[in-house]
């Protein structure tokens, strides 16, 4: 299947097939000089797929997680690209997680002002949202994306096939994302979580959330108003990314946490079932002040106030300004 993102600098294909990681070489152009920027967790068969089939492969397989999500590896990136002579007709393609497309896109934006670069996620939280709609960025002095830029890739393969390889708390770090979607753009979706056996609607969960991202993405590229909707449950998941106690916790399960106190008590009520089945947390194991206090630094905040997203019903959502001190009353009463 192939899905078309159209912004107004241009357009760019999702392509989305299982098996199709065999045949990378028939959609993207790989008779250059191409940076495969991938991670030690990533079965390395995924980048040898790419590697092989490129004219002038460097693979740079970097630590798993978070932490490489920093000023050194981008700057590490940056060299080994300067080392082998990489020029503006070159490119950048990330295999991995969410961190090594954030990562990876920020050193092809900035690389020379900017060379192609493809995305091919791994995981299921990249596949249904990190890897469209432009977003890269490296985390600094402890606050996560806040040195970025908006960056559209060139194109982007998915294959769900890449998933079998995965723990299951992979899986469902990535299902809190879509989960996310339903809540606040299709009802239908959230209908699949709350009813049917997810492991047998993975294809279509992934297909509808992107449906819903590109959407967004396609009317607003730089968050300038909509797309703060895909920001639902983010506000409060970057503050508990940002405490020290919660690092061994997956971006996605802040994510399954942070809705929690931006919904309805009603739409709350029906959450709690879903992050139950999907095996995802309902509250937090550290001090609710800490987290308020790292969600101080976070982008939306504009003096006193913090725009959020909220629902109230299933499929709908609120663009609200609030005044912090009322947000920080409701997480702590929540969690």
């Amino acid at each position: 299947m192939k899905m078309t993102v159209n912004l107004s600098g241009g357009s760019y294909d999702i392509i989305i097939e299982r098996g199709v990681l065999s045949r990378v070489e028939e959609l993207l152009n790989l008779d250059r000089k191409v940076l495969i920027v991938t991670d030690d967790n990533v079965p390395k068969e995924y980048s040898e797929s790419v590697a092989k089939k490129s004219l002038h492969p460097v693979t740079v397989v970097l630590p798993n997680g978070e932490g490489t999500k920093c000023l050194d590896s981008y700057k590490l990136l940056l060299e080994k690209m300067v080392t082998e002579s990489f020029t503006r007709s070159d490119c950048v393609v990330a295999v991995g997680g969410g961190v090594i497309g954030d990562l990876a896109g920020f050193v092809a934006s900035s690389f020379m002002r900017g060379v192609d670069f493809y995305n091919i996620p791994t995981t299921l939280l990249a596949q249904v949202d990190s890897s469209i709609g432009g977003k890269v960025a490296i985390d600094f002095m402890g606050y996560k994306n806040i040195v970025g830029a908006f960056y559209q890739p060139k194109r982007v393969i998915i294959d769900a096939d890449t998933l079998k390889t995965l723990p299951y708390r992979q899986i469902a770090n990535g299902l809190a994302e879509s989960v996310k979607m339903a809540l606040t753009s299709d009802s239908e979706l959230f209908g699949i979580f709350e009813n049917d056996n997810i492991a047998d609607n993975i294809d279509k969960i992934i297909e509808a959330s992107l449906i819903i991202k590109k959407g967004v993405v396609e009317q607003d590229e730089k968050e300038s108003n909509l797309r703060k909707i895909l920001n639902f449950g983010h506000t409060v998941a970057h503050g508990i990314e940002s405490d020290s106690e919660m690092q061994e916790w997956y971006h996605g399960e802040c994510v399954a946490v942070g809705m929690l106190p931006m919904c309805s008590e009603e739409v709350r009520l029906k959450l709690i079932k879903v992050l139950n089945k999907i095996g995802l947390p309902t509250e937090i194991k550290c001090d609710a002040k800490r987290v308020i206090k790292a969600m101080s630094h976070d982008k939306k905040m504009s003096g006193d106030k913090i725009t959020v997203v909220t629902v109230e019903k299933v499929g709908s959502f609120k663009m609200e300004e609030i005044p912090f001190k009322i947000l920080s009353e409701r997480i702590e009463e929540v969690l």
